[in-house]
C-alpha cells in the first residue's frame, strides 16, 4: 500500500477529462478522491467534512479560485495545490502568496503530480518533533506565537491563525534568531522545485503580519547574498 495511504482528496476542477486523468491516478496510488465541479459545491461540502489536501484548478466556471485560496487559508490547516492551464507566472506567485503550498501546470506528468501531494502531504502529516512539542509559546517584540496551533498574537492583542507554510517558516527563524538563515535551512528539509520562490514569498507574507512597514522590515531582515536574519530576542514558554 502505497505512502498515505487513504489520504482523503478534494479535487476541485470543471474539466470532465481533466478530472478523470486527476481522479483515476490518484485512486491508483490508493488515494480517496472527492471530485467538484464548482466553488460553491466544494466549500458546501467543506462544511461537513475536512480533507488532507485540496487541489484546485485556477479556472473554476462560478467563482474566482484565488479568491477560495484565500479563504481556506484563513479557516483550515490542510495542504493546498493549484492546478492550472495558464502559465502565468503572476497566478502562481499570487497563489503562493495567498497560502498555496504548491502548484502545477498542465499539462502534467501523472507520476509528478503524485510526488507532489505526497510531498504536500508529508508536511502536514509528519510526526510531531517532541523537541518542539516541549515548548509551545514563544515571545518576541511583544508578539506571542503558539506552536501547537498557529495563532499568532500581535502586541495589541489581535489574533491571527498562519497557514501551515507560514507557521512552519516562521518556527525556524524562532528557533535561531539573530542569525542568518540561508534558504535552504529556511526549507528545513523540504523539498520546492529549484526555480520556485515559495520562501521569498512566504517571507514576504510573514513581513506583512509582523511589520508595520514590510518595505523597511525590523524583525526579518534581508542578507544580501545570504538569506534571512529575524532580529529579535525570543523568550520560550
Amino acid at each position: 500500500m502505497s505512502e498515505h495511504a487513504n489520504a482523503l482528496i478534494y479535487l476541485v476542477e470543471d474539466d470532465p477529462a481533466v478530472a478523470e486523468l486527476i481522479g483515476r491516478t490518484l485512486q491508483k496510488y490508493d488515494f480517496r478522491c472527492r471530485h467538484f465541479d464548482t466553488g460553491n459545491a466544494f466549500l458546501r461540502q467543506l462544511r461537513s467534512e475536512s480533507p488532507q489536501l485540496v487541489i484546485l484548478d485556477l479556472q473554476l466556471p462560478d467563482m474566482d479560485a484565488l479568491q477560495i485560496v484565500s479563504q481556506l487559508r484563513a479557516a483550515h490547516r490542510f495542504g493546498l495545490m493549484i492546478v492550472t492551464g495558464r502559465d502565468d507566472s503572476h497566478d502562481r506567485v499570487l497563489g503562493l502568496e495567498l497560502g498555496a503550498d504548491d502548484y502545477v501546470t498542465k499539462p502534467f506528468e501523472p507520476r509528478e503530480l503524485i510526488a507532489r501531494v505526497r510531498s504536500v502531504l508529508r508536511r502536514y502529516q509528519a510526526p510531531p518533533d517532541p523537541a518542539r512539542q516541549a515548548v509551545r509559546r514563544a515571545r518576541f517584540a511583544g508578539w506571542r506565537f503558539d506552536l501547537g496551533t498557529y495563532q499568532l498574537c500581535s502586541p495589541d492583542g489581535d489574533t491571527t491563525t498562519l497557514s501551515q507554510a507560514e507557521a512552519q517558516l516562521l518556527t525556524v527563524m524562532l528557533e535561531h534568531p539573530n542569525q542568518i538563515l540561508s534558504r535552504d535551512q529556511l526549507l528545513d528539509g523540504r523539498n520546492v522545485v529549484a526555480l520556485d520562490r515559495s520562501i521569498d514569498l512566504r517571507i514576504s507574507r510573514l513581513r506583512r503580519r509582523l511589520e508595520d512597514n514590510p518595505q523597511h522590515a525590523r524583525l526579518i531582515k534581508t542578507v544580501y547574498g545570504a538569506g534571512y536574519l529575524f532580529s529579535a530576542q525570543v523568550d520560550w514558554e
